[in-house]
């Protein structure tokens, strides 16, 4: 077992012969993260090590300005399907993930401090989000496709859909989720799942959803030739038996909303139905803290990010406070 507090300098890159994949498994273990967080961790880790890889540029050895150019390459260079740079917000994301693995090799004493710390990283908008949003009759309409639906796959699919637009789950949350997650508590159906940052949390299935589950299961018991109660293993899964993964759920999401007539389908993703969540709950007059609880944002000021319409003049206060004095004058 390592311990970085009693390695003299240098010690840790024989301790880990393997080298920065090394540090970088090391660096995953030591933290409470999910799985989905830790593959994305560990694709950012291994995009500046490929990089650095490619100039000949040992990365124990890295400065901040090989940070910052590695950042402005980023913001450059056309990438994916559509061709476009990454996002300020992305680089940024990649830029802070790539700080905590340098601040763990800090603590392991294989380098004497963290590059990242003084590179000139993205400024980000924290007030607004690049992911295209739902309105409410935008989620009916994609839920009313998903109840039309047909084939193999189309229990399922609902089910997905219903986890997504009532419970605002992340789409990595969704792909982990195992049937053994299922539970009940004080009444509630509930499910249970390791959110960001690896704190294990549990919400509850409003009735459409635990219905949409139900007729789920029931359809891939009956396909098996088994019971509900003999199914294992993962809650949502391919046509093969493996689990569903988050490319399947973008793809699923969009060709839904295509099939909804919903104009910005081919801009959706999962996200935007976790988006749709937040600004419906506050329009629906939920406190903003049950609303970040329910998403488990540590920050309130993220979960107002996600309200879309929180700059509705609608909902000025300066109308509360308007319609009080009337009140009292009346």
């Amino acid at each position: 077992m390592l311990r970085p507090e009693v390695l003299p300098r240098g010690s840790a890159a024989a301790a880990l012969p393997g080298g920065p994949t090394d540090f970088t498994e090391a660096w995953l273990r030591n933290r409470r993260l999910s799985e989905h967080t830790r593959d994305a961790y560990r694709r950012d880790v291994t995009g500046w090590l490929s990089w650095c890889a490619a100039r000949d540029l040992d990365p124990l050895r890295a400065s901040f300005l090989d940070v910052n150019a590695y950042g402005r390459e980023l913001e450059a260079t056309p990438c994916g399907r559509g061709g476009r740079p990454l996002t300020p917000a992305t680089v940024a994301r990649r830029l802070s993930a790539l700080s905590s693995w340098y601040d763990f090799l800090v603590k392991l004493r294989a380098v004497d401090a963290n590059p990242v710390a003084a590179a000139d990283r993205p400024r980000v908008d924290r007030d607004h989000s690049a992911t295209v949003g739902l309105t409410p009759d935008e989620v009916d309409a994609l839920l009313a496709a998903a109840d039309a639906d047909t084939g193999a796959t189309a229990a399922r699919n609902r089910a997905a859909i219903a986890l997504l637009a009532d419970l605002g789950l992340r789409v990595g949350e969704l792909v982990s989720l195992d049937l053994a997650d299922l539970g009940a508590e004080r009444g509630h159906r509930s499910i249970r799942f390791v959110g960001k940052g690896g704190k294990v949390r549990r919400r509850a299935l409003t009735p459409g959803t635990a219905y949409a589950i139900d007729a789920y299961l029931a359809a891939r018991a009956a396909a098996q030739g088994v019971t509900v109660a003999e199914l294992t293993g993962p809650l949502l899964v391919t046509a093969t038996g493996g689990r569903l993964d988050r490319h399947a759920v973008f793809r699923l999401v969009r060709r839904l909303a295509q099939a909804a007539g919903i104009p910005a389908w081919a801009k959706l993703s999962p996200h935007s139905l976790r988006h749709a969540f937040a600004t419906t709950a506050r329009a629906e007059g939920v406190p903003l803290e049950d609303v970040q609880d329910a998403m488990g944002h540590a920050d309130p000021r993220t979960t107002r990010r996600y309200d879309r319409d929180r700059h509705n003049l609608d909902r000025d206060p300066a109308y509360a406070i308007w319609a009080a004095r009337a009140r009292r004058r009346g």
